[in-house]
């Protein structure tokens, strides 16, 4: 390299996965309480550095293995943005890679090697500010949820969050806990069954144990083989959400 050149910084890079889930109607991130130096004690999100000769996406899913202790962890997973790296770390310049992870409840069973503890936690509390997290932690997290909450809007991924069939009452309550706010049941339905590719019934209902049973539907196929694919399906016409 001739001398004139300004030598390449070399710095080492990191993944941090913001883990969206509904639980009891309410959305939820998954956290660690970090085990070590710098931040021990606080909340973050889980991730860690990657590997030589390692992927991003491989990365994000070895982490999110590691800090939960789910071999395979479910759900559509994606890259955010890239963060850093001057002044994000105290031990020095770190670029992270931030991805977000769209997923159905699934029990969080062991914290990892750097974490003293792992799991979920309803996301009002760390947009209130009751939770603080670590690092930029927190500035990662609300860009992932605005990406998740316009994700809503013109993309099948709602159903991300649910099991492979679902009645429209569940994926409704998706889409009011991600958005956090109440939608009208009938207009959500028709809605969401009137847009083209995006779902399509099972022909099977529930069993109906508490009140009438309700008809079950999955996504479309078009929407299906888009989740986790490059190009995804567009829901057209959008479902907006509610403008304050």
């Amino acid at each position: 390299m001739p001398e004139s050149h300004t030598q390449p910084a070399r710095f080492p890079v990191t993944v941090d996965v913001v883990a969206l889930t509904v639980r009891n109607d309410a959305l939820h991130v998954l956290l660690i309480t970090r085990l070590i130096e710098p931040f021990r004690g606080m909340l973050a999100l889980p991730g860690g550095f990657v590997l030589a000769g390692e992927d991003l996406a491989t990365a994000a899913s070895r982490e999110l293995a590691e800090e939960t202790g789910v071999g395979r962890v479910p759900g559509h997973l994606e890259q955010l943005a890239s963060y850093g790296p001057k002044g994000r770390d105290p031990r020095g310049d770190v670029l992270t890679v931030a991805h977000l992870l769209l997923a159905p409840d699934f029990p969080v069973l062991s914290a990892g090697s750097d974490a003293e503890h792992v799991a979920w936690y309803p996301v009002s509390h760390v947009l209130d500010g009751e939770l603080q997290l670590a690092f930029d932690h927190e500035r990662i997290f609300a860009d992932a949820l605005e990406r998740a909450r316009s994700k809503l809007e013109y993309s099948p991924l709602g159903a991300a969050f649910c099991g492979e069939e679902f009645t429209i009452a569940q994926l409704r309550a998706v889409y009011e806990a991600v958005w956090g706010t109440r939608l009208d049941p009938r207009n959500f339905h028709r809605k969401a069954t009137g847009t083209p590719g995006f779902l399509e019934e099972t022909g099977r209902t529930t069993a109906g144990d508490a009140g009438r049973p309700a008809a079950l539907f999955r996504l479309a196929r078009e929407a299906r083989m888009s989740i986790g694919q490059p190009a995804r399906a567009v829901l057209n016409p959008p479902l907006m959400r509610p403008r304050e």
